[in-house]
């Protein structure tokens, strides 16, 4: 568990499938830039769920993001060693009633000073698609320095874009 002066990182239970359903997973836009497609049903979003414990039970970095004033989950957030000494955000979202509320810079503080001051980080990488602006501005407020492109295509719709890594040297 991680926490921030407004949110909780903590791994997902399964009585909370309704409110990240209701505040992240059902939103279109909050997909546009990721790898996961919107779920529009509740046994969808059960099952959903269940998938999501059993995955934070093999990647013990990710997690459900809580906000304390509400108590509701309202995103996830995670990291994964790619190699000794080096970790790597493996996505941030939340939904959009939770945007625009310095949420984001307080998930990447938490997940570098974890990677940091308790797994032995010596660098932290991200990525994100070069039109997410919002990812954009969170990574240059970091000082993420770039180091390389790549086109991708997106495996929801066969549409091409362009996913841009930064490295942060802790």
């Amino acid at each position: 568990m991680l926490e921030t002066s407004d949110l909780i990182l903590k791994h997902a239970v399964f009585e909370d499938w309704e409110n990240i359903w209701n505040n992240l997973w059902s939103h279109p836009e909050s997909a546009k830039y990721m790898l996961w497609s919107p779920t529009f049903t509740a046994e969808e979003a059960q099952d959903r769920m269940r998938r999501t414990i059993s995955f934070e039970a093999l990647h013990p970095n990710c997690f459900l993001v809580y906000e304390k004033a509400s108590g509701q989950a309202i995103g996830f957030a995670g990291m994964e060693e790619r190699e000794s000494g080096v970790w790597e955000e493996t996505g941030i979202a939340l939904g959009p009633a939770f945007t625009g509320k310095g949420y984001g810079t307080q998930i990447l503080c938490a997940l570098i000073q974890e990677a940091k001051d308790h797994l032995h980080a010596t660098r932290f990488l991200y990525a994100c698609r070069s039109e997410n602006k919002a990812s954009q501005a969170l990574r240059r407020s970091f000082g993420f320095e770039p180091t390389f492109k790549e086109d991708r295509i997106d495996p929801r719709n066969d549409q091409p874009y362009t996913l841009e890594h930064f490295e942060l040297k802790l």
